[in-house]
């Protein structure tokens, strides 16, 4: 499997923002999201085997492991080393753009799927992702405009996401203000959350963070 890098940090996205996490980045995406804050993970890394990934997590206390990218289902072992995490009592989540198979994802992990919006320069074409969206999985969308968010809302109430798992809508840095995107969410009557980068809020733009 190719990481770029395994650290220990807060983790600042998703209903488990502020709990402190282990965090196994992987190398590579096929996309180019116009907004992405990760594009030093596109490329190299290092080849590491599942059991020297676990060995790495094992140095840290922390009981919950992100699995991350890039896009981790790029990785052919990622099930795998899914479910061993899983069986050495870790919590376990996979962040995931949403457009690549996830059948193969061992039950007991969190999936927080991406909806990719027309702004992404990368939109949603395939969402069958979301027909396998169970309890304790989430969906995250970062909107860059108005017509963003309401190009989103429509997507959700199609796929009849409303009440299935959680939705947190982010703002795209530079582009939307989250007051602006806060205004949008109260208005919209959804139950949607407002999410910031929290370890963007802390540290700043940085690595390993």
């Amino acid at each position: 499997m190719r990481v770029t890098e395994i650290f220990h940090s807060i983790q600042g996205e998703s209903t488990l923002a502020g709990v402190p996490t282990v965090f196994v980045r992987f190398t590579g995406c096929d996309l180019r999201c116009q907004y992405c804050d990760t594009e030093y993970a596109f490329y190299g890394g290092r080849q590491m085997s599942r059991e020297e990934i676990l060995a790495e997590v094992a140095k840290y206390p922390a009981r919950f492991v992100c699995l991350t990218g890039g896009e981790p289902m790029l990785q052919k072992e990622l099930p795998q080393l899914a479910r061993e995490l899983l069986d050495r009592g870790y919590q376990v989540s996979l962040e995931t753009h949403g457009q690549r198979p996830l059948g193969a994802v061992p039950p007991g992990v969190r999936k927080i799927v991406d909806l990719k919006t027309p702004g992404s320069d990368e939109p949603h074409t395939e969402f069958s992702a979301f027909g396998e969206l169970v309890p304790g999985d989430e969906v995250k969308v970062v909107v860059c405009s108005r017509d963003d968010f309401q190009w989103a809302l429509q997507k959700l109430d199609e796929l009849q996401v409303w009440g299935r798992v959680p939705v947190l809508f982010s703002p795209s840095y530079g582009q939307v203000s989250p007051q602006d995107l806060a205004a949008w969410v109260l208005e919209s009557g959804r139950p949607a959350r407002l999410q910031l980068q929290l370890h963007k809020v802390i540290w700043g733009e940085k690595r390993g963070v």
